[in-house]
């Protein structure tokens, strides 16, 4: 999971739900970003701007807030979340998707390369909600 401290609560009787995943086409992008600058990470703000989608940065290339929470990994790349937008999408499940196309601000890795990483969301079920992948919190 992610880098940093959290409590575990491993259920060996169901399949634990991962929060976040990604289409082929994010992987494929992510190993390229990857080949190129090394260990990544995601953040996705909650604000305005830069936030309305997912931002790639070099590992460290990005302080989180205290609260912030990761969600998940996608292909060994630690997914974080403002921690008021989480409290928000707690709910749902991401998947991190890639379009053609200038993102916003164009602070992201995948920018040179008229990329843009987006999320698309989706509810958790009632059962999915009872055996949900543990997250961590910047403390």
């Amino acid at each position: 999971m992610c880098s940093h401290k959290f409590s575990v609560f491993i259920n060996t009787y169901k399949k634990m739900i991962k929060r976040i995943d990604a289409t082929e086409k994010a992987i494929a992008l992510i190993k390229i970003l990857q080949a190129k600058h090394g260990d990544l990470m995601f953040y996705q703000a909650g604000g305005c701007c830069e936030g309305t989608q997912p931002q790639c940065f070099e590992k460290g290339g990005f302080y989180q807030r205290l609260g912030d929470v990761c969600i998940g990994l996608v292909e060994n790349t630690e997914f974080w979340v403002d921690k008021d937008l989480f409290e928000y999408w707690k709910h749902a499940h991401f998947t991190l998707d890639v379009i053609d196309a200038f993102g916003v601000g164009g602070f992201s890795l995948e920018t040179p390369l008229k990329k843009t990483f987006r999320i698309e969301y989706r509810i958790f079920t009632p059962e999915e909600e009872q055996s949900l992948e543990p997250v961590t919190f910047i403390e």
